[in-house]
């Protein structure tokens, strides 16, 4: 058994001041309000006064230190796990690009000896099938030549087969079929989120009806309010943050959503339905400079700078090198929420929407320990995985 000592534990609702949690066999045992806690068997762990927190889940993330999940490789997969647990993500769904039929099937192969033989990075919680099933105008850095509306030829061979290893699909609710690609997808009992879409208040509501409940990276490849014959609708960002029946995932890095957009989706959407992502790429824990997003085969030229990857020629953002850290800090500075709250947008929330929160999620007596030690600054100290430490500074 091993028991952590002398710790700040964030809970759901409070910060307990100190405490101790000990583990064994992989869970959490025991929680108590006393700062060290000599009469119990086993290793301790003096944390000093660090803050001890679930470990973070990150449910969309394409890559880091370097790797892209696109490379299809499983050395790719590993590193990128590698990466991000030293910033305090201990689960992550590896999140896809649009691409051919042929490369997602081949993908799926990886991604079971990578979750196989992953024994130092963050946990993998299955696949995260961004696209193909997007709205062409809203397609951002997606490759349009694999964009394509539901084909329930495609869809449903795949689901028949790989269902047990997706964890997460996202799609425009607008397309021609996607309303029956959704309850398909929801029979699966697969977490459905909307996407690069440009569907309006009244295709948002029926979207909802068929299984679309999350709101994937809000603000980014989603429409706005729109005219129609002189007419206004309520587009996709606005229905999100209306529809109470929708939680919504951001990019938290101050610059996808600076300040007043931080502020206000958290004023509207509250703490219970926000949920902090990376959206990170390749670049994420690698120097400023040069980059490609997506698969070294064929990802497109980027270039790093300020804190974000933009386009050679500065036109546009290209992804996120966003780690979970710097995500919890930006809500505080930024976003004016409490560092609980913060940390509730990494974890308990995650856990939720993806049905793990029985398992995950939070600090309690039964649950995996998968939990992180931090200062002050959010500055990583150590992470557990089923409390065997995989990362230490």
């Amino acid at each position: 058994m091993l028991t952590i000592t002398n710790a700040k534990i964030i809970m759901p609702d409070h910060i307990l001041e100190p405490g101790a949690v000990s583990i064994a066999d992989g869970r959490i045992v025991n929680i108590s309000d006393r700062p060290s806690m000599s009469r119990v068997s086993g290793e301790q762990l003096d944390a000093e006064g660090l803050y001890l927190a679930p470990g973070f889940i990150d449910i969309h993330v394409h890559g880091g230190g370097g790797a892209d999940f696109m490379d299809s490789t499983v050395e790719a997969f590993l590193q990128v796990a590698e990466t991000h647990i030293q910033y305090g993500t201990t689960a992550m769904l590896p999140t896809t690009l649009t691409s051919s039929t042929s490369d997602l099937i081949a993908l799926f192969s990886t991604y079971e000896e990578a979750m196989r033989i992953n024994d130092r990075g963050a946990r993998f919680l299955g696949l995260h099938l961004e696209g193909p099933y997007f709205a062409m105008n809203q397609r951002g850095a997606q490759d349009p030549r694999y964009i394509r509306a539901p084909d329930p030829q495609e869809y449903e061979p795949i689901l028949a087969q790989y269902h047990q290893l997706i964890a997460r699909w996202s799609a425009a609710p607008e397309l021609p079929g996607a309303l029956e690609f959704g309850q398909k997808v929801r029979m699966y009992g697969i977490l459905l989120a909307l996407a690069h879409t440009d569907a309006i208040y009244e295709e948002i509501l029926p979207a909802v009806d068929s299984g679309y409940r999350l709101a994937t990276h809000l603000y980014s490849g989603m429409s706005g309010m729109t005219r129609r014959n002189a007419y206004r609708y309520a587009g996709t960002i606005e229905s999100c943050l209306l529809l109470d029946a929708i939680d919504v995932e951001i990019i938290a890095d101050g610059v996808h959503l600076p300040e007043p957009f931080l502020k206000l989706i958290h004023k509207v959407k509250g703490t219970s339905k926000t949920i902090l992502i990376t959206d990170a790429m390749r670049a994420a824990g690698m120097p400023a400079g040069d980059s490609i997003l997506g698969s070294l085969k064929n990802g497109i030229e980027v270039i790093v700078e300020d804190g974000v990857a933009k386009l050679p020629d500065r036109s546009s953002f290209a992804g996120s090198v966003a780690t979970a850290d710097r995500l919890i800090r930006t809500m505080i500075n930024q976003g004016g929420v409490s560092l609980v709250e913060a940390v509730q947008m990494m974890t308990v929330n995650p856990a939720r929407v993806l049905g793990r929160d029985h398992e995950i999620g939070s600090i309690a007596v039964g649950k995996i320990a998968d939990l992180v030690l931090f200062d002050e600054n959010i500055q990583i100290q150590s992470a557990f995985v089923s409390g065997e430490i995989r990362y230490q500074r």
